[in-house]
């Protein structure tokens, strides 16, 4: 497998003026961990995580160097400190040194980087530009479907996978859905709010030409983080 077969192609993306309080909306309310940083031009300018915006005054929990670590630090150290504990848009608080992989980069190697550079997902870059996303949840998700008896993904069954996922994101409901396809098979992996948007979320998948079966994998949002 490959990224594209596993990555998460619905990405929810910010720019580099919006505000750090709307980053922290769009976390909560999409349920995710971070968000890439976009251009104008649509091209990758860095990511926020929900560690980026742990320190913060607002919240009583920003980091105050001790007198020793004043004077041992240099200058550029503490001004980056402060501008990130401070700052008020996702330019100031963002990492701009990015990992990213392509679509074509092995399972294999995504899961080496996640593992080295100790992060929880990664951009997948098409040109500049992000195509997708992958988590550890992707990775846990494409093991959790792919076993010894399971053939590889081929070509037809990832051009399948793409239309699912336009059919899924076409509904008039917002969910966590992340399918994936082997030998015309649609795995439904995500959660749902309720029993009805599950069964939503499997007749879509099921209409679409070329499924041959859908087997529904997904789970519940908990009721504290669903949508009022």
């Amino acid at each position: 497998m490959v990224a594209r077969d596993i990555m998460t192609t619905r990405v929810v993306t910010v720019g580099p003026e919006t505000p750090v309080e709307e980053i922290a909306r769009l976390l909560l309310s999409h349920h995710i961990s971070a968000v890439p940083v976009v251009d104008a031009g649509g091209r990758l300018a860095g990511i926020v995580s929900e560690g980026d915006l742990m320190r913060r005054p607002e919240t009583a929990t920003e980091r105050h160097p001790s007198w020793w670590l004043r004077l041992v630090a240099d200058s550029e150290t503490l001004a980056r400190e402060y501008t990130k504990t401070h700052g008020r848009h996702a330019s100031d608080v963002m990492t701009d040194r990015v990992v990213t992989v392509s679509e074509e980069t092995p399972v294999a190697e995504i899961a080496r980087l996640l593992e080295e550079r100790r992060i929880k997902r990664v951009p997948v870059v098409r040109d500049g530009r992000v195509a997708g996303i992958v988590s550890r949840a992707d990775l846990l998700r494409g093991l959790a479907s792919h076993h010894e008896a399971m053939p590889m993904p081929s070509p037809d069954d990832r051009e399948l996978r793409e239309r699912v996922l336009r059919s899924l994101h076409d509904l008039p409901f917002g969910a966590q859905v992340y399918p994936m396809v082997t030998n015309g098979v649609v795995h439904l992996w995500g959660l749902a709010e309720s029993e009805d948007q599950r069964h939503a979320l499997r007749v879509a998948a099921e209409n679409v030409p070329g499924v041959r079966a859908v087997d529904d994998h997904m789970g519940y949002v908990p009721p504290y983080l669903r949508t009022a």
